[in-house]
């Protein structure tokens, strides 16, 4: 069996336990997000077709702007999270659109506020609570994107316990890594055997292709065949 095979072994044996609870808490903070994100939404949606519709758009489409404010925070933040290892020159204009769509969302909510609220309550008050429903949905929405991509970012395995071989050829790190980085190349080697590409290992697991290959190839190194030291004698010619 070779080393990257023997990796996978190792990791995937300790799978079943930690797995499943990571995903079951994964899942249900994503869906206590996306239940939030949609509250927000939801109000913050009412305030500004309301708003829309006293600025002379017809009722028929004033619910057409709320939905390109909002859906601006919803479609900036996945951008950002989508863009964020291609660095800033990928991510300046999500980002511009993310900030643009909050400020647009949340004085849309404050003026609503101040001019339809209960004159009762003070006019910073009603600006305060009516700026919550957009924030939470931008906070909820960018948490959201956060927790899919660190649910994909690594797949699970579930494999066989590995052999007594395996674990005294793998028991200790080399010398010269850190527990970290003797974990990471774990991962590595794991994502290697399920014929990820060297660039897509990478990126999931925030380090150059260039270390990638590298520690493939050092890899690789200790699986070279060693002779034995057996061979056949050939009889003297006559």
């Amino acid at each position: 069996m070779s080393s990257i095979a023997a990796r996978t072994r190792r990791v995937g044996s300790s799978a079943p336990s930690t797995a499943g609870v990571a995903r079951g808490v994964v899942v249900t903070a994503i869906g206590g997000n996306v239940a939030i994100a949609l509250g927000g939404f939801w109000l913050s949606f009412t305030s500004l077709s309301d708003l829309a519709g006293s600025a002379g758009i017809p009722t028929s489409q004033a619910w057409v702007w709320p939905l390109i404010v909002d859906g601006m925070i919803v479609v900036a933040t996945v951008s950002v999270m989508a863009l964020s290892t291609h660095g800033w020159r990928a991510t300046w204009f999500p980002w511009l659109l993310l900030m643009a769509g909050t400020v647009v969302s949340v004085l849309g909510n404050g003026v609503h506020a101040a001019l339809y609220g209960d004159p009762a309550m003070s006019v910073s008050i009603r600006v305060a609570i009516s700026a919550v429903p957009p924030l939470v949905l931008l906070a909820s929405t960018h948490l959201a994107a956060m927790l899919i991509r660190r649910a994909r970012r690594v797949p699970s395995l579930v494999v066989g316990p590995p052999t007594g071989s395996e674990i005294l050829r793998l028991s200790d790190p080399p010398a010269d890594e850190t527990p970290v980085e003797s974990a990471t190349r774990d991962d590595a080697m794991r994502l290697k055997g399920l014929d990820w590409s060297n660039r897509r290992i990478a990126k999931a697991l925030g380090v150059h292709p260039t270390t990638i290959g590298r520690w493939l190839n050092a890899d690789a190194g200790s699986e070279a065949p060693v002779e034995t030291g057996t061979y056949e004698k050939t009889p003297p010619a006559d």
